[in-house]
């Protein structure tokens, strides 16, 4: 598998703890600190980040990878594409 299609983030916004577009907002900011093609991670334990990120990657045309659930929130995965 080639390194580009790699799940794993190269930086994680921690977000726990904010309200919505708070934890976007701050992704918005850090998107530029991964190459095109990697992966950055957004963490949150909104209720609304369940739909709001995947949301923002279709309006933005990034791509939602994953979510992975932690002990507090879930992990969001995004992989920049411009």
């Amino acid at each position: 598998m080639p390194e580009y299609q790699d799940r794993r983030p190269l930086v994680t916004v921690e977000a726990v703890g904010r309200k919505c577009p708070i934890p976007i907002l701050m992704l918005a900011q850090r998107l530029h600190e991964v190459p095109i093609g990697s992966v950055i991670a957004v963490t949150a334990d909104d209720p609304a980040a369940r739909s709001d990120i995947p949301a923002w990657c279709r309006m933005k045309m990034h791509e939602f990878v994953v979510e992975e659930p932690l002990g507090r929130g879930s992990a969001y995965h995004i992989r920049r594409r411009y």
